[in-house]
């Protein structure tokens, strides 16, 4: 998870009630929205560390893993949109001069890794807005979340082999499993970078857009899944992960029963009700 384009300014202790992570839910509307309108259901999660391009420090990966968990925990709360601080970066990778120092014994001992285990389950959407750089363990974050919405000026990549190391935080894995593996080998053995476009056509983003589009096309996906209803959102996300962990007949397996399961919720009770009737379906969530 480390990255050449992160900051070299010293690391600076987290001062007492320092943000590196501010949460809006609900999160503002795009700009196209009505003034001083919200996205019901959407929360905006903004990477906070933008004098060192969002870089990813413990502390950082700590306060966004808890402030996803919370959000996670939360009903009314259906889609959550992550992105950095500026127009430079979405996270430019890890705080290399807080790994320097590390060794084998202390990375396993500290724990700090775990965090990753922890984002990894949540289960609410999760859509990374990404501008700028990626790098790193920017991109391992966009990659482990749902959906990446790209600007057109995003540089996606894992430059850790120019460093001495390798990815430490799902790029081998998440990458191979986007992009395949001949693909991967390329980007990950020579440390370089692909452009916005030509992750989309590789297949590791969503979408494209202008840079300056790039939150507001972001939190307006997340406002379209918000809109979708809840339990089968969860449910479908679940079974879309596990597809790249499982077999095919286990992941099969796994679907047959999600789809039976939500024949005894509410939503699947109303949704077909309002297709017969012929009217808008309100979603409770139950």
């Amino acid at each position: 998870m480390t990255d050449t384009a992160s900051s070299n300014d010293p690391p600076t202790a987290k001062p007492v009630g320092a943000r590196l992570v501010q949460v809006a839910f609900p999160a503002p509307a795009p700009a196209a929205a009505s003034p001083a309108s919200t996205t019901n259901g959407v929360a905006l999660v903004t990477l906070q560390r933008p004098e060192a391009l969002n870089a990813l420090s413990f502390d950082l990966l700590d306060d966004l893993v808890s402030a996803l968990e919370s959000l996670d925990a939360d009903p009314p709360c259906r889609a959550v949109v992550i992105t950095g601080a500026g127009e430079r970066a979405f996270a430019a990778g890890a705080d290399i001069r807080e790994l320097a120092p590390q060794t084998f014994a202390s990375l396993t001992a500290g724990g700090r890794f775990a965090a990753w285990d922890r984002l990894a389950a949540v289960g609410v959407p999760l859509i990374a807005a990404v501008r700028g750089f990626a790098l790193g363990g920017g991109c391992e974050l966009a990659m482990a979340c749902d959906m990446i919405v790209a600007a057109e000026d995003a540089a996606f990549g894992q430059p850790e082999i120019r460093l001495g190391v390798m990815p430490g935080a799902g790029g081998t894995q998440r990458l191979t499993r986007a992009i395949g593996k001949a693909r991967a080998m390329e980007l990950i053995l020579t440390g370089r970078t692909m452009s916005a476009r030509e992750a989309e056509a590789s297949g590791l983003v969503t979408s494209v857009v202008p840079a300056a589009a790039t939150l507001d096309a972001a939190l307006e996906l997340a406002g379209r899944i918000a809109a979708m209803p809840p339990l089968a959102v969860r449910a479908a996300k679940a079974a879309i992960v596990a597809a790249d962990e499982t077999s095919l007949a286990e992941g099969l397996a796994e679907e047959r029963e999600a789809f039976f399961r939500l024949f005894d919720t509410a939503d699947q009770s109303e949704g077909m009700a309002a297709f017969t009737q012929k009217r808008p379906p309100v979603w409770s969530g139950r």
